[in-house]
């Protein structure tokens, strides 16, 4: 299911104009922020709240066609804040270099490892929901070696990786699927023997968040992170790289779905009968089962992995962010209207850990997970998580700067201020 990304970190961004020298120490967090990335933040958690207690997409309408919107591309909106999130850590408009940059990578390395903790933790509960902050953990520390890179050679990495990864991916999962390798990497790997759930085939090829198909929405959110997103036309810009990629991605999956022959008909047998004819957005596709055609590749469903899905999720997250970057530069009647959703996107972590908890909790007295499969009866159960997100992220971010999640992963990664 969808999820998070950019959870661990608020958007704070340096005051004032000067950029810090690298090389020096690095000063106090600041207590600007970017108030756009923070809104995308809080869509971004909407939409993943849509995907795990909301109405199933085949309900129809305009209520259908928005959860069908956000499926997938909310976690991939994620992914990209994440990646954004990295640059701001380690150093933005320039990067941190010397003590300050060991430190930073210290943070970011200590920050990593509590979130696949907490993504083990959270599995455990067995919600139903695939939990992505273990996988966010490794991605984090895959994109770290490229945080001192510009804006244009880290789209260029998003660029080839997204156009390459997939494909890899693809000839991987085969080979799991036709060999028993897997199965010998699975009984000796302590992570599987010590948790039960996910181990290193799962983080990276197979799991819900494989780290080789995700790796280039984060790359993607550092090389937006390097723009000056305050000069003219950079948010216009980035509006139209994401309309292009929207374009290429899902257009192009709906006409090599139709020019391919007969890559429909194989679809649909891979997935059981699933609605082939979505498949170039929709996840009512369906999964596949344990034969993966070549067909697959041409798809852009949610989570499907492909080329053609990183392509137009990316773009997706891309024209969301600069919208939110624009209201929020332009529009103030219109930022101050939009301050609830904002304020969870302030205190992201917390209110996404709170609600797996919260469907743990409740599953066995109101068995919220079966209410997916019951029409609109749903609707009422995602507008009270997303009001009881809202309350809460108001209430806090009135009194504190971090959420309380964030606050201790932020004392957490503390001691990297002591690298020489």
């Amino acid at each position: 299911m969808t999820q998070n990304a950019s959870l661990y970190v608020p958007s704070q961004v340096p005051t004032g104009t000067r950029a810090e020298p690298t090389g020096t120490r690095a000063g106090p967090p600041s207590t600007g922020r970017l108030i756009g990335i923070d809104l995308a933040r809080g869509l971004a958690v909407f939409g993943m709240y849509s995907a795990h207690v909301g109405p199933d997409v085949t309900v129809g309408g305009p209520v259908g066609f928005l959860l069908e919107t956000a499926r997938g591309r909310s976690s991939a909106l994620f992914a990209l804040l994440a990646g954004f999130s990295l640059i701001i850590l380690t150093g933005r408009p320039r990067p941190r270099t010397g003590r300050a940059g060991r430190q930073a990578m210290a943070r970011i390395m200590i920050r990593a490892g509590v979130l696949v903790v907490l993504g083990y933790a959270l599995t455990a509960l067995d919600t139903g929901v695939d939990v992505i902050l273990s996988f966010y953990g490794l991605l984090f520390l895959a994109v770290l070696p490229l945080y001192r890179l510009r804006a244009g050679a880290l789209a260029l990495i998003a660029a080839a990786g997204a156009l390459v990864l997939p494909q890899i991916l693809y000839v991987v999962r085969k080979s799991i699927e036709e060999g028993h390798w897997a199965d010998a990497v699975v009984a000796r790997d302590p992570l599987a023997r010590i948790t039960g759930t996910l181990g290193v085939i799962e983080l990276l090829f197979t799991g819900g968040y494989p780290v080789l198909a995700w790796v280039p929405y984060l790359i993607a959110g550092m090389a937006v992170a390097r723009l000056d997103l305050t000069r003219p036309g950079v948010r216009s810009r980035l509006a139209a790289a994401g309309g292009a990629l929207v374009l290429l991605g899902y257009g192009g999956s709906w006409l090599a779905l139709r020019l391919v022959p007969r890559a429909l008909s194989a679809v649909s047998a891979a997935t059981d009968g699933g609605v082939a004819n979505s498949a170039w957005w929709s996840d009512r596709v369906g999964e596949t089962g344990h034969h993966i055609p070549p067909a697959w590749l041409l798809v852009a469903a949610p989570h499907s992995e492909t080329t053609f899905s990183i392509l137009g999720n990316t773009g997706v997250a891309l024209v969301v962010m600069a919208v939110c970057l624009t209201v929020a530069a332009r529009l103030p009647r219109l930022t101050r209207a939009a301050r609830p959703v904002a304020a969870v996107g302030m205190i992201a972590l917390t209110v996404y850990v709170l609600h797996i908890v919260a469907l743990w909790l409740l599953s066995d007295v109101w068995h919220v997970a079966a209410i997916e499969d019951d029409g609109m009866s749903a609707l009422p159960v995602l507008l009270a998580f997303i009001a009881a997100a809202v309350l809460l992220a108001m209430a806090w971010t009135r009194l504190f700067r971090r959420g309380p999640l964030e606050s201790l992963l932020h004392l957490a990664s503390s001691p990297a201020r002591h690298i020489p």
